[in-house]
C-alpha cells in the first residue's frame, strides 16, 4: 500500500512517517505545489494525507485537482477546528477529517480504516479479462481456468495496467507504482519486465492486449489489437 502524505510541518510530518512505517509505504511532500505535480506524474496512491495550510496550493485545491482524476480515499488535516472547513474539504470529497494536535491511537486506526476501504474496493471487484482471471488476495492469474506463471512484481504490473484498461500508463508512474517513487532502480527494469510478460501472455493469445506506446509508456486495450507495436 502506498501514501501520499502532504504536511508543511517537517518534525510533524517525520513523526507521522515513522508511525505509518509499518502500515504503508509513505512520500511525504512539503507543499501543494510539490503535490500537485507528484500526484499528476504518478497518480499511483491508495491514500493521501493532505494538510489544509499548506504553502503553494493549499489543501482544498490539491483536493479538487486528486479528484478528478482519482477515487483514492483522501484525509483532511487542519489545526482549525471549523465546520466550514470540515463541510468545504468534505462537499470536495475528503473522506475523512482529523483536527492537530491528535493522537497516534485514533490516526493510524483512522488510516487503517481508509486503507482497508481502498483495498477492499478493489477485492470486492471481480478483475477479469475475458478469461483471464485474478485471484486479488492470493496475487495469481489464471487464463481457461490454468494458472499462470505471472508472479510478484509481474504480476503488479499485469494487475495495474488491466485494472485501469484502455488508459495509457507512462513508464514512470508504472515504474513508482510497482517499484516505488524512491526506488533506487533503474527505470530499464519496467521494460525487461513488460517484455517478460508479453511473452508469457503469448503463449495464451493475450500479448495483443498489451500495447507499447513508443516513448510514452503502456496500455491494456483490446482496441486496435492488430496495431499494436511488438517492441518493449
Amino acid at each position: 500500500m502506498k501514501i501520499l502524505l502532504v504536511e508543511d510541518d517537517k518534525h510533524l510530518s517525520k513523526a507521522m512517517c515513522e508511525m505509518l512505517k509499518t502500515v504503508a509505504d509513505v512520500t511525504p511532500v512539503y507543499d501543494g505545489d510539490e503535490a500537485l505535480y507528484i500526484f499528476e506524474q504518478s497518480n499511483i496512491y491508495d491514500l493521501v494525507i493532505l494538510d489544509i495550510m499548506l504553502p503553494g496550493a493549499d489543501g482544498f485545491t490539491v483536493l479538487k485537482a486528486i479528484r478528478e482524476k482519482s477515487k483514492s480515499p483522501v484525509m483532511m488535516l487542519t489545526a482549525r477546528d471549523s465546520v466550514r472547513d470540515k463541510v468545504k474539504g468534505l462537499n470536495l470529497g475528503a473522506d475523512d477529517y482529523l483536527t492537530k494536535p491528535f493522537y497516534r491511537d485514533e490516526f493510524l486506526a483512522r488510516v487503517e480504516a481508509l486503507l482497508r476501504r481502498s483495498n477492499n474496493s478493489f477485492q470486492g471487484l471481480q478483475l477479469k479479462f475475458k478469461n483471464l482471471e485474478f485471484d486479488i488476495t492470493h496475487k495469481t492469474v489464471t487464463i481457461d481456468g490454468k494458472q499462470v506463471e505471472i508472479v510478484g512484481k509481474t504480476y503488479d504490473i499485469l494487475e495495474y495496467l488491466v485494472r485501469n484498461q484502455d488508459i495509457i500508463i507512462p513508464k514512470e508512474q508504472l515504474f513508482n507504482r510497482v517499484w516505488g517513487i524512491d526506488s533506487e532502480t533503474v527505470w530499464s527494469v519496467v521494460e525487461v519486465y513488460v517484455s517478460n510478460l508479453r511473452k508469457v501472455l503469448r503463449e495464451y493469445g493475450y500479448d495483443g492486449y498489451l500495447k507499447t506506446l513508443r516513448n510514452v509508456g503502456y496500455m491494456w486495450s483490446e482496441k486496435n489489437q492488430e496495431s499494436r507495436e511488438d517492441t518493449l
